[in-house]
C-alpha cells in the first residue's frame, strides 16, 4: 500500500475515534428509541490515483456515480445496512498483480456493493466499515470500505446527507468516493 494511501487510511480511522469524544459533550437527553429503516440515494465521484488515460500514461482519475443505501439501525448507536455504488463509466486502472508488477485492466461500469456497520456516536455523524465486491464485465474483486457520514433532518424522517469512503479492492486498486444524497426512514421514531 502506498504512503499516501496510508495516510488518508490514518485519517479518517483517527476521525473516528477523536469525533465522537468531541461531540458527546453536545449531547441533549434523549427520548426512547425504536428500530427503523432507512433508503437512500446518492450521488457523487470516485476517485483512483491509478487510472490510466487514452494513451497509457498514468493520471489519477475521478468517475461519476450513483449510490442507493439501505440501512436498519437497530439501536440509537449501531446500523447495519447494504451499500451499492454504480460507476457509470468505463475506465482502464493499473492494478497489482504480485509483488510490484503492475497490469492494467479495463472496467466496464462496475457495481461495488457493500455490507457495511455503523458505529452512530450522534444523531448526525455515522461511521463505517464493511466488506463487498465490485463485479464487472470481465473480472470480480473483494473489496472493504471505510465510511463517514453526516446527515441533517429536513423535514419528518426526511434526511440530507454527505459521505466521504475509502474502497481497497484486494490485489486491484483503491479509490475514495465524496457524494451527496438524501434518504427517507420507515418505522420507529424519526429522528
Amino acid at each position: 500500500m502506498k504512503y499516501y494511501q496510508l495516510l488518508i487510511i490514518r485519517g479518517i480511522v483517527s476521525l473516528a475515534f477523536l469525533l465522537p469524544g468531541f461531540i458527546a459533550f453536545t449531547q441533549e437527553k434523549e427520548s426512547p428509541f425504536k428500530p427503523r429503516h432507512s433508503v437512500g440515494i446518492n450521488i457523487g465521484h470516485e476517485h483512483s490515483f491509478g487510472g490510466i488515460d487514452e494513451n497509457g500514461n498514468k493520471e489519477s482519475i475521478i468517475l461519476p456515480y450513483w449510490g442507493i443505501d439501505y440501512n436498519f439501525q437497530f439501536s440509537r448507536k449501531f446500523a447495519i445496512g447494504l451499500h451499492t455504488d454504480f460507476i457509470t463509466e468505463s475506465f482502464k486502472v493499473e492494478r497489482t498483480v504480485e509483488g510490484d508488477e503492475q497490469e492494467i485492466v479495463e472496467r466496464s461500469s462496475p457495481i461495488a456493493p457493500a455490507v457495511m456497520g455503523f458505529y452512530k456516536p450522534t444523531e448526525h455523524w455515522s461511521f463505517g466499515v464493511g466488506m463487498g465486491g465490485e463485479f464487472a464485465k470481465g473480472e470480480n474483486y473483494v473489496l472493504n470500505r471505510i465510511a463517514v457520514e453526516y446527515g441533517v433532518e429536513i423535514k419528518k424522517a426526511w434526511e440530507v446527507f454527505g459521505a466521504l469512503q475509502y474502497d481497497v479492492r484486494w490485489k486491484a486498486y483503491d479509490t475514495w468516493t465524496i457524494g451527496l444524497g438524501i434518504s427517507k426512514s420507515f418505522g420507529g421514531q424519526p429522528k
